[in-house]
């Protein structure tokens, strides 16, 4: 069940990312944006700057939502930059 919840809040947190970048990449590139997004707000939030609500990144609750989001905003940011979204 845990791989369930994973690829939909991944698909969640991935679809709201590509809104506010302004992309679309399909339903398979927001799930994967959405996860890999989450590890990457976890960690750039959690455990770099030292906040603790960011450890709920990819979670279903608000802050684990917003924390994802900003992870993968981050993450379509950089993928933009290099060329590979666009």
């Amino acid at each position: 069940m845990g791989w369930i919840t994973t690829i939909i809040v991944g698909g969640i947190i991935g679809w709201l990312a590509s809104k506010v970048m302004g992309t679309s990449e399909g339903i398979i590139a927001n799930v994967i944006v959405g996860i890999i997004g989450s590890f990457l707000g976890r960690w750039v939030f959690g455990d770099l700057l030292g906040i603790g609500s960011a450890w709920k990144a990819g979670s279903f609750s608000l802050a684990g939502l917003a924390f994802g989001i900003l992870g993968a905003v981050i993450l379509l940011w950089i993928l933009k930059k290099i060329g590979i979204v666009k």
